[in-house]
């Protein structure tokens, strides 16, 4: 019978998140990464370690989908080369509605609850574990108080009337404890934290 892995040995989680400084995932009508990956950013995203990435149902029909056609569509080729890295790479999808087969190598459907099913990867992967896209997914993850490290890259442009998917408009509230800082050629800022989920703004008897 083998041992049960100790809290210890438990793997950690990072939520990661793109954002433009207005806190959009993406814009109408701006390239991938906005047309400003560096090479030292591309550098440092390829010294990045081999993770197991989570992701909700939405995030990956969309995610799958793009990669399937990644070839024939109009995106760079730094774009088609991390979707085939994407695909090579294991994956957990969590879905009530998806069936298998699933399209996407390597990729894992969990039906059960997400929160109980990470608690328990983060004690049994043999990977770190990470989060791509999938805001639901990430905020529930953060207010169980399982996200170890909460990292934002901020790509130097506001996309007030363009942008899309605005990120922080579907969070719980957190406090941040910075741990970490990075600024990459042409401006990109690494922010890392820690998260602590704060049920309502400290000092305050605020309810909705």
């Amino acid at each position: 019978m083998s041992a049960t892995p100790s809290p210890s040995a438990a793997q950690p989680l990072l939520v990661d998140f793109i954002l433009s400084l207005d806190g959009c995932a993406a814009g109408e009508g701006w390239p991938g990464w906005w047309g400003l990956q560096s090479p030292e950013y591309l550098d440092w995203l390829g010294q990045e370690p081999e993770y197991l990435t989570l992701m909700g149902a939405t995030t990956y029909r969309l995610m799958s989908q793009m990669a399937e056609h990644a070839e024939g569509v109009d995106v760079t080729e730094e774009e088609k080369a991390s979707f085939a890295e994407m695909a090579q790479m294991p994956k957990v999808v969590f879905s009530s509605t998806l069936e298998e087969p699933l399209s996407w190598a390597n990729t894992t459907l969990v039906s059960t609850d997400a929160v109980e099913a990470v608690r328990e990867l983060k004690q049994t992967s043999t990977r770190a574990l990470t989060t791509t896209g999938s805001i639901r997914l990430s905020n529930s993850l953060m207010k169980a108080g399982l996200v170890d490290r909460f990292r934002v890259i901020l790509f130097p442009v506001i996309t007030g009337r363009t942008g899309l998917e605005r990120i922080w408009e579907q969070f719980a509230d957190y406090g941040l404890e910075l741990t970490a800082s990075r600024t990459f050629e042409g401006g990109l800022q690494l922010l890392e934290y820690v998260p602590t989920y704060l049920p309502r703004p400290p000092g305050t008897e605020w309810e909705r």
